[in-house]
């Protein structure tokens, strides 16, 4: 038999073909060409391991909000929940004059722009609903502040106008003036929840915020020191 020549230049080393059998090809300069590294379908890429980071940081951010959320309500319970520890930015500055629509069927004028701006005296602006089961506990401090002429212009928040009408038909009304509060109002003035109270002096300036019920302690250490001072 006669030999077979051998092709491949001097030099040229045999690769592998595709199909297992040998090929002879050169081979280029190793440190002109960089390796080719595969990844496997499915391999993780650091791209895609900062993915559940990405994911799971708007659920740590929920979880925070509703351990807060749920702290405030066991020391709403148990006594340690202190409404002067929620910051407003009103203090000090006037009080939004948003036009304020009524509330249908009830027979009481709307809050005017006017009275917010200068009422000319101290008034208080509670926020307040018929669902809301502590503004049932203020309500008695509401109906003494009343009698003794404190003007309280009530916004009914998110509330059903008949359902309004009945909490007041049941417990008193002791409100000068009360409008309907869909949900905006109470952003403008940074109401974080029912009931909740600002006592506003005679510019219009927001003087006082109490977020909670109103108790008679309130009145006592809180409002009336304020109310004699800004009369």
């Amino acid at each position: 038999m006669s030999a077979t020549k051998d092709a491949r230049p001097r030099g040229a080393a045999a690769v592998p073909s595709a199909a297992g059998t040998r090929t002879d090809a050169p081979q280029p300069n190793a440190a002109v060409t960089a390796p080719i590294v595969a990844t496997a379908p499915g391999a993780p890429t650091r791209a895609s391991g900062r993915r559940p980071l990405i994911v799971l940081a708007p659920l740590a951010v929920a979880v925070a909000g509703g351990a807060a959320f749920w702290a405030m309500l066991r020391g709403m319970e148990d006594g340690s929940y202190n409404p002067r520890g929620v910051p407003s930015v009103l203090i000090g500055r006037k009080a939004p004059q948003t036009p304020l629509p009524p509330v249908e069927g009830l027979n009481l004028p709307p809050i005017s722009a006017e009275t917010l701006a200068a009422p000319g005296r101290p008034i208080l602006v509670n926020f307040w609903a018929s669902w809301c089961v502590p503004c049932v506990q203020e309500h008695p401090q509401l109906m003494a502040l009343q009698r003794r002429n404190v003007p309280i212009y009530g916004v009914n928040h998110k509330d059903r106008p008949e359902a309004a009408s009945g909490f007041l038909t049941r417990h008193g009304n002791p409100f000068t003036a009360i409008s309907a509060d869909a949900g905006r109002t109470g952003i403008e003035w940074g109401v974080y929840g029912v009931p909740e109270t600002y006592l506003l002096d005679k510019d219009g300036i927001v003087r006082w915020r109490w977020a909670g019920p109103i108790m008679p302690d309130t009145v006592e250490a809180e409002l009336n020191p304020l109310l004699r001072r800004h009369a």
